[in-house]
């Protein structure tokens, strides 16, 4: 088994995950994750994308292969430099935005002055500096979403892990919430990895696409989008973005063709 590359944030090597209903979620999963990049998981429901997520997380163990980190530092020590936006925003309805926010800091025992900093540079970076003492049912679905996003940032975490953040959205938050991710992702320079099922949105984020196939999830193929950033409008109604759409929808196509 080869290490991590010295440019890679994180490896996945030969994973396999089999839950204990005998369940085969993942077989044989290699991938590595360079820093800075922007990397989709792309592919049917139940493939096994979130899996993969929750384990490079260390939410949950392989039963096979390995994860590995640079310098061979283990997953456990790894695991204060990530950052997890889940698919729901899962915020306490009973704390203010600010508690939310400051939640993971609390839970490492920050002092209250350090942490009301990277709340309110969290809060900031996802324009939601006004709303510190809101509470969720204050807020929109798009709001909710950015109250996790800052959640995961607060820490300053090498690696943001995002399961389909955006999927219950309507399309127009979506759109927006897809220009500020990318605004974000330019201004910190941390590493995604971004887990969706839609063609359209994984080309419009991603420098790479990793194409998953069904149940039991693999790498099927990856595909780099090297359309420039800043990304816009302009971009998603081109000609090269469609034809990067078509590319992808079709390689997606054959990974399932070949699960069937």
């Amino acid at each position: 088994m080869e290490p991590a590359t010295s440019n890679s944030i994180v490896s996945l090597r030969d994973v396999g995950k089999t839950f204990d209903s005998g369940v085969v979620a993942l077989a044989g999963l290699s991938l590595d994750v360079h820093a800075g990049e922007f990397v989709s998981l792309l592919g049917p429901s139940g493939c096994g994308k979130s899996t993969a997520l929750r384990i490079v997380a260390g939410l949950s163990a392989p039963t096979r292969g390995a994860i590995e980190w640079p310098q061979g530092r283990a997953a456990k020590s790894a695991t204060g430099e990530i950052g997890f936006v889940f698919q729901e925003p899962t915020l306490m309805p009973w704390a203010s935005v600010a508690r939310n926010v400051e939640l993971p800091l609390s839970l490492a025992g920050t002092g209250s002055g350090k942490a009301r900093d990277a709340v309110a540079t969290a809060l900031a970076h996802v324009g939601l500096e006004d709303f510190a003492a809101a509470f969720p049912r204050e807020l929109s679905g798009g709001m909710k979403m950015r109250v996790s996003i800052a959640r995961a940032l607060v820490t300053e975490p090498r690696l943001l892990l995002m399961d389909e953040p955006f999927a219950a959205l309507d399309e127009i938050t979506r759109f927006k919430l897809n220009n500020d991710l990318l605004s974000l992702w330019q201004a910190l320079r941390r590493t995604v990895i971004f887990v969706t099922h839609s063609v359209f949105e994984s080309v419009y984020l991603s420098q790479r696409i990793v194409v998953m196939t069904p149940r039991p999830g693999r790498v099927f193929a990856e595909i780099s989008i090297p359309a420039p950033y800043p990304r816009d409008e302009r971009f998603r109604t081109s000609a090269d973005y469609a034809g990067y759409c078509r590319q992808v929808a079709e390689t997606l196509a054959a990974a399932m063709e070949q699960g069937a």
